[in-house]
């Protein structure tokens, strides 16, 4: 293997997560803007609203427990919902505090699987369960390129006492 393949390799294991973080960072924010100015969806009662797809999936979820819970308040619930997938989509996308961004958007679809996509047959067919692992990578990993978390943690280390850099110069470099 030459140094151009091994550098082209290792350029782009570097950048490998970042059209998945992209995906889900406008795919979670497309979400919350599109239940943020959907009137009908943020309704306690009627087509279309949060509190009809609640009753809708109350009686097939794993978890009839998470529906009944939201159903006291479904609009209270469809917005925090909305605003959850709004800041794990401006998490994910900006690349700022990545892994708590992902493990909320992980949340959010464990919880649709767990009630919405549950009766889906096959499992396969429910989109939730593939966004929950598709979180993972990014919930292990961060965002270690092109992101404000990398820029941070670059500022953090470039802005380290001198002493606690001394021991990163080469011997050979330090000239009398």
């Amino acid at each position: 293997m030459t140094t151009t393949s091994s550098n082209l390799r290792t350029r782009a294991a570097e950048y490998a997560l970042l059209p998945l973080r992209l995906f889900l960072g406008i795919t979670f924010l497309y979400a919350g803007l599109d239940k943020l100015t959907d009137a009908a969806f943020l309704s306690a009662t009627g087509d279309g609203s949060i509190g009809q797809q609640m009753e809708a999936v109350r009686d097939s979820a794993a978890l009839p427990g998470l529906i009944e819970l939201s159903s006291h308040d479904p609009v209270a619930f469809g917005t925090a919902m909305a605003l959850g997938e709004l800041a794990v989509g401006l998490g994910a996308m900006a690349g700022l505090l990545t892994r708590v961004a992902a493990l909320g958007g992980a949340l959010i679809s464990l919880s649709l699987w767990l009630t919405v996509s549950w009766p889906t047959a096959p499992y396969y067919y429910g989109n939730d369960l593939a966004y929950l692992m598709a979180w993972t990578p990014l919930i292990l990993a961060g965002a270690p390129v092109l992101s404000l978390d990398a820029l941070l943690h670059r500022r953090r280390r470039g802005s380290a006492p001198v002493r606690a850099r001394a021991h990163r110069i080469p011997a050979t470099a330090v000239r009398s």
